[in-house]
């Protein structure tokens, strides 16, 4: 279960925000195999004065399109998975909404299986033996 906080700045359309959220989402679903129903998005929109980034940062120049993702998600993928989710996301979202494959960044937090509770009070991936799923 990926949790994924999507940033940007203010003013776009809600269709814009939902082909952002919508291609985030099927990237995690191609790349990481997720189910489809796993679905777990905060989007936060911030004023200019609130959205402060190096335009130039690695050689990489970013527009004021540029869209923050942070996805929490277990640990347990290797870093051929993990790039090829970085590649997944930046192609969807260049074709809908339109981005620059510049305007993507990515963070990616991991955490182990029994950091994750669903609800009810119980680290969800985590059996009553303390074994994995």
């Amino acid at each position: 279960m990926p949790l994924v906080r999507i940033s940007l700045l203010k003013g776009k359309s809600r269709e814009h925000v939902r082909a952002i959220a919508d291609s985030v989402h099927q990237g995690l679903i191609d790349a990481y195999k997720i189910p489809p129903d796993d679905r777990f998005q905060l989007i936060d929109q911030h004023d200019p004065e609130d959205f402060i980034f190096d335009a130039g940062y690695l050689g990489i120049h970013r527009s004021s399109d540029v869209v923050f993702i942070h996805l929490v998600a277990g640990n347990w993928r290797d870093a051929a998975q993990k790039q090829a989710l970085y590649q997944a996301i930046a192609d969807r979202l260049a074709i809908s909404p339109g981005l620059r494959r510049e305007d993507v960044q990515i963070v990616l937090s991991s955490n182990q299986r029994d950091e994750w509770s669903f609800g009810n009070g119980v680290a969800s991936y985590v059996k009553a033996d303390g074994s994995g799923p």
